[in-house]
């Protein structure tokens, strides 16, 4: 998979920025590079969206529908959701949303932000940490322009995340195409976390802890994009405020 957004709408920590990527001979490329890229490293069975300038969303159906490895994807009002791996507790998580019985993990990580975007109030973090399984999701609510993504905490599943040449930000399972198209600004994106285009980057596992910038440095030698760990010694200033489609995302990281 592979999600881009303009950074007018995604606002990617600037730890993910590395100087060296335009030291190098291989220097960041913009959004459209990279998805040519994708497409040519997946040339089967990809489907690709663009929303202007705002964002662009990449998929490659699964050679095996049923395995637990899955790849989905679906749109839902405007709302439209990648989902890589699968979920222990899906039919639980169903029956406590309501849903149809036909429900699939994608359609479900969107129920639950519509919820929280439309009816809280639920912290954010308490939402995603029901989530039992091996997963990550990016989710790109076109109507408003927002963006939340997710990875879970068991390292089941593998995301990255960096910049392209234009500032935008690049998330994929497909790690040759972020070392391509974000040079060295890149990372992975870290286990039991989620990231909102507005609430920033937080730990729904110690959802009071801050996070930690954690330089990087590869085998030449040279700064890569950071790690983020949780800080066990610093937590942040309040409890995650959820409580209106204005406000859901907006915790205190500082």
């Amino acid at each position: 998979m592979l999600a881009i957004f303009h950074k007018a709408f995604a606002h990617p920590p600037e730890e993910l920025n590395s100087p060296a990527s335009y030291k190098g001979s291989k220097k960041p490329k913009v959004p459209e590079e990279t998805l040519k890229d994708f497409l040519a490293h997946h040339p089967q069975n990809t489907c690709s969206m663009s929303f202007g300038h705002a964002a662009v969303l990449a998929y490659v159906r699964p050679d095996q529908p049923f395995s637990r490895n899955q790849r989905l994807f679906c749109g839902i009002d405007d709302i439209y959701c990648i989902f890589l791996g699968s979920l222990n507790n899906l039919s639980l998580l169903i029956k406590q949303y309501g849903l149809s019985k036909n429900t699939d993990e994608a359609m479900l990580v969107i129920e639950a932000y519509k919820t929280l975007r439309d009816r809280g109030p639920y912290p954010a973090d308490q939402v995603v940490k029901e989530l039992d399984g091996s997963f990550a999701f990016v989710v790109y609510d076109s109507k408003v322009g927002s963006v939340f993504a997710a990875l879970g905490s068991d390292g089941g599943v593998k995301l990255y995340w960096g910049l392209a040449a234009d500032g935008s930000v690049v998330i994929s399972d497909d790690l040759e195409v972020i070392k391509e198209g974000c040079a060295k600004s890149f990372a992975p994106f870290p286990t039991g976390c989620m990231f909102h285009s507005e609430g920033g980057l937080m730990s729904f596992e110690h959802p009071m802890n801050k996070l930690k910038a954690m330089p990087r440095v590869d085998s030449e030698g040279a700064m890569c994009g950071a790690n983020f760990k949780v800080d066990k010694f610093s937590r942040v200033n309040s409890i995650p405020r959820v409580g209106s489609q204005s406000n859901w995302m907006e915790w205190d990281q500082h």
